[in-house]
């Protein structure tokens, strides 16, 4: 099957639509970037002004729930049925993934084939009036070399002489598919490869970002952040609740130790307990 040739206009519009989704992912992956970076340092914040309060509040409650069991244990054994709440489950902090690694799009490929429609002659004619002008070269020797070219660029125009103008604009580097054509085929499917990678790369962004988002420590530090620009220090007053909370605890510990010798009040604290720690 006979391939349908590329026009270099098609050609030129694929490759802006390509630099313009390239683009667009750029921005999307600086977006990512920032808001990962903004959470990872809000995290740290975080865990250096409440961290060590949380981990001895958590402290304090295993060792709340290890005396309630055995609390619970020795009711039992005299035959009171106290509930006795589960045991805490830890709440590990949510991984803040970096973007995975994007494919790199493979290399155009090039060739001087005639899949890829050459140019005009006339588009040659001016391409090499471009490099061969005289009035574009320095006074001395160079612009008697560019007259003389000169005059054999108009000659092979003038006798539509191709092949010249081909030779010529090789022979001072002009690329190949700029001349004489390109892989039609080859570029075509290129481009839609490269269209096909960015916009799967697109789509990975975009749904690392909404999962970035969505995480409730994200949504902590917008609250706290506005609240802050506010005036306000959320952070202190989260500390004070963490502290509060920390005697709280330990005032339950110690009635929790020495309340086992009085079935009554044994079960009454299991049962204020329960309360507590389920809601119920």
């Amino acid at each position: 099957m006979a391939s349908m040739a590329i026009t270099r206009h098609e050609l030129t519009r694929r490759r802006e639509q390509l630099q313009d989704l390239q683009r667009y992912l750029a921005v999307l992956e600086a977006d990512h970037d920032g808001a990962r970076a903004k959470l990872l340092g809000f995290r740290q914040r975080y865990l250096e002004a409440l961290g060590p309060l949380m981990r001895e509040l958590d402290e304090l409650e295993a060792q709340l729930h290890q005396a309630t069991a055995l609390l619970s244990d020795a009711l039992k054994r005299q035959g009171v049925d106290a509930p006795l709440p589960a045991t805490p489950a830890a709440k590990p902090w949510p991984d803040i993934a970096a973007l995975p690694s994007a494919t790199p799009l493979p290399p155009e490929p090039v060739g001087p084939t005639m899949d890829l429609p050459p140019p005009s002659l006339k588009t040659l004619y001016r391409r090499a009036a471009m490099r061969f002008h005289p009035d574009l070269a320095p006074h001395g020797p160079e612009r008697e070399v560019c007259e003389q070219r000169m005059m054999i660029v108009n000659d092979a125009y003038a006798s539509a002489d191709r092949h010249k103008l081909e030779s010529m604009l090789l022979a001072a580097g002009e690329a190949p598919e700029k001349v004489i054509g390109g892989p039609a085929d080859a570029v075509r499917a290129w481009l839609g490869l490269c269209e096909h990678l960015v916009q799967g790369r697109i789509r990975v962004v975009q749904a690392q970002t909404a999962l970035l988002h969505s995480l409730q420590m994200h949504q902590l530090r917008i609250a706290i952040e506005r609240a802050e620009a506010g005036g306000m220090r959320p952070l202190d007053i989260m500390a004070a609740r963490l502290r509060a909370q920390i005697s709280e605890r330990r005032q339950e510990l110690y009635i929790g130790e020495r309340v086992g010798g009085d079935v009554s009040l044994a079960a009454d604290f299991l049962r204020k307990r329960y309360q507590r720690v389920t809601g119920r």
